[in-house]
């Protein structure tokens, strides 16, 4: 992290199919070895198996299952006279997004259908419909935060 200033956001440009802003940047986060097409196709597939299993819009069901993952509150380590204590803080609208993103796709790659867009699009349909590993997650997440509220008072 740099001490000078903080780093300037890149611009996203939106996909190319449905011209989300979101859907590009779960996109970049799906893709490996700078291999965007490879990520487009897995993404745009997962997304037609999605229609074809719940016969409704799967952007809309892609941004319900975004909002069903992404944690309001998270814990983070602060140090108090040799002690280190999680405090509950809550989670910066950006970084919701990234979190929710990042969890829905580790979701994803842990599970264990035959081809990436199986596994994304079951993961996906299952964070819709609020269960699943990555919802999990957040619940956990809130769950951490909520033993740890007694020292939300060393919160910066």
């Amino acid at each position: 992290m740099s001490r000078r200033r903080r780093a300037e956001k890149r611009e996203v440009h939106p996909d190319p199919k449905f011209g989300d802003l979101v859907v590009s940047k779960f996109m970049n986060n799906l893709m490996k070895d700078g291999k965007k097409s490879v990520a487009e196709a897995i993404v745009y597939g997962a997304f037609d198996q999605m229609e074809e299993k719940a016969k409704q819009d799967p952007i809309a069901m892609f941004h319900q299952a975004l909002e069903n993952v992404m944690p309001a509150i998270e814990v983070r380590s602060r140090r108090v006279g040799g002690a280190t204590y999680q405090v509950p803080v809550e989670v910066r609208p950006e970084r919701r997004q990234a979190l929710a993103i990042r969890w829905l796709i580790i979701a994803a790659r842990g599970r264990n259908e035959n081809t990436m867009e199986d596994r994304l699009s079951g993961e996906l349909l299952d964070a819709s419909n609020n269960r699943g590993t990555a919802v999990k997650k957040r619940e956990d997440t809130h769950r951490m935060a909520e033993a740890n509220r007694a020292f939300s008072h060393y919160r910066w």
